[in-house]
């Protein structure tokens, strides 16, 4: 396996004051320290070539565990192992393989071209000529900023500075690659080449790709495997096909209709999530979709119908909720 995590634990300890100059005295006095559990007890593993979409609410533990997979982080206690190193250990070895890439944190030169930056990294990597041209042109190609590459870094766009911030990061072309939260900030049409990208990259050298994202859409179109973390711990690890059998208890039937129909007559259907005629949105018990189906093409007039998975976000959304439910329910009674 290139990742491999048993157990990984990484606690904070927090001082807490109260407000106002009362508070500071007593901070002075005796420090209140709470421990935080940033990541509590995880293990996964990830092969070579995977691309696994890592999710979860703010402050689920998603970036300390990138954190600590990357070197940055010591960790609590657990085993942690990627491409048979010790990350906290921080060898050169090991750092010329990896790449850390954080959506809200940039290592670009402001008032310099971008080709500056990636020309410093290719005397800390010690990369050879030939090595570093092609690797350059490849990813140039790929990201199409070309005509960019002499262009003050200020003078870019968020979506532009972002695929600079990308090459800088492949340009030693990395076996396991970090990415959090890489489409940050980004409107659609710059989130789906950012995508186009990462794909591409990942078919092409068969890297290991751990990703972090609050869009669905990215998570949805590159990963098929999916590990989802709350509250410092995994709720969900495996097929993203698999998660919504598992999770999403219902589907979705979109129907088009060709006269309308009083919203209180879909009640023998289903759940009228959405109506705004002629199209209404119907959520049914997954096993009852056929069925239903059937009885809308039967009784209704229908000019058009479909039955639909429902949206990740939704799923995902219902996830959490269940699992701070239950994290919730034993401090309620």
């Amino acid at each position: 396996m290139v990742i491999s995590l048993a157990h990984l634990k990484k606690y904070y300890q927090v001082h807490r004051k109260e407000p106002g100059f009362l508070g500071s005295v007593r901070s002075l006095v005796a420090r209140q320290y709470e421990t935080v559990q940033a990541v509590n007890d995880i293990s996964f593993t990830i092969g070579e070539g995977e691309l696994v979409g890592f999710i979860g609410p703010n402050g689920a533990g998603k970036t300390t565990t990138l954190k600590c997979l990357s070197g940055l982080l010591y960790p609590t206690s657990g085993a942690v192992r990627v491409l048979g190193y010790t990350p906290y250990e921080r060898k050169n070895a090991y750092l010329r393989q990896i790449a850390l890439v954080m959506g809200q944190k940039n290592q670009l030169w402001w008032d310099l071209p971008a080709l500056e930056t990636f020309l410093l990294n290719k005397e800390i990597y010690e990369i050879p000529d030939d090595a570093y041209k092609k690797t350059l042109r490849e990813l140039v190609e790929l990201l199409d900023v070309e005509p960019l590459l002499k262009v003050q870094v200020r003078k870019l766009s968020l979506g532009e500075r972002m695929k600079m911030e990308l090459i800088a990061a492949l340009i030693h072309a990395p076996k396991v690659l970090f990415l959090d939260e890489p489409t940050i900030g980004l409107d659609v049409v710059m989130q789906k080449k950012m995508r186009d990208f990462i794909q591409s990259y990942n078919e092409l050298h068969k890297s290991t790709i751990l990703l972090t994202s609050h869009y669905m859409e990215d998570v949805r179109q590159l990963a098929r495997r999916v590990i989802i973390i709350d509250h410092g711990k995994i709720l969900y690890d495996g097929k993203l096909d698999q998660l919504v059998r598992k999770f999403a208890k219902y589907k979705v039937l979109s129907v088009v209709l060709d006269t309308y129909i009083a919203p209180d007559k879909f009640r023998s259907i289903g759940e009228l999530a959405e109506y705004n005629f002629p199209h209404a949105v119907i959520r049914v018990p997954r096993s009852a979709s056929n069925v239903a189906a059937a009885e809308l093409l039967q009784d209704f007039p229908v000019e058009d119908l479909n039955i639909e998975e429902p949206d990740i976000e939704d799923i995902i959304r219902d996830v959490f909720l269940k699992a701070s439910n239950l994290i919730r329910q034993p401090a309620d009674q």
